[in-house]
């Protein structure tokens, strides 16, 4: 049952990691666009990465069932522990500086039903209190954004798959 609870979350770890390192390779073609392609760029996003989305706090919770059904003090306990901690960061990433952006980019598309439930969600409300931001400054946090949450996917896979082959 350990095994496979393992496989299962390496599986969704790879996943969220693997959205964002998507985001984060893009970056050097999008940073060239003009804000007319940009802006219709960013709409294509939704609901593909919404829905592949889910697997991040998926993830997250099954290395942290990981935690706790590990051995105290070993080896595989630090490495799972270390690994829950940077897809926290990650998933912090996404709701202190990806988010707020996201419902900035969907405002016109306006999403149905779970979607527009989910981009709702927003308690700093940045972007809805900067009235109309600059384009570009939202542009570069959207951006560089997935570039720490590719990081900090990349090392979470890291640290669960070591812990699973421990």
């Amino acid at each position: 049952m350990l095994f496979a609870l393992k496989v299962l979350t390496v599986v969704f770890v790879a996943v969220a990691m693997a959205l964002a390192l998507a985001h984060a390779l893009e970056l050097p073609g999008k940073m060239r666009l003009a804000k007319e392609q940009y802006l219709t760029i960013q709409a294509i996003y939704y609901p593909g990465f919404t829905i592949g989305g889910a697997a991040e706090p998926v993830g997250l919770l099954l290395v942290l069932i990981l935690v706790f059904a590990l051995p105290a003090g070993s080896v595989a306990f630090w490495l799972t522990l270390a690994a829950f901690l940077a897809l926290l960061a990650m998933h912090a990433a996404y709701w202190l500086l990806t988010h707020p952006v996201n419902n900035f980019w969907l405002k016109d598309l306006k999403p149905k039903g779970l979607g527009a439930r989910f981009f709702a969600f927003d308690p700093l409300r940045r972007v809805e209190d900067a009235g109309t931001p600059d384009w570009i400054v939202l542009r570069n946090q959207w951006e560089f954004s997935h570039l720490i949450r590719a990081a900090l996917g990349i090392v979470g896979l890291i640290l669960i798959a070591s812990a699973a082959m421990v």
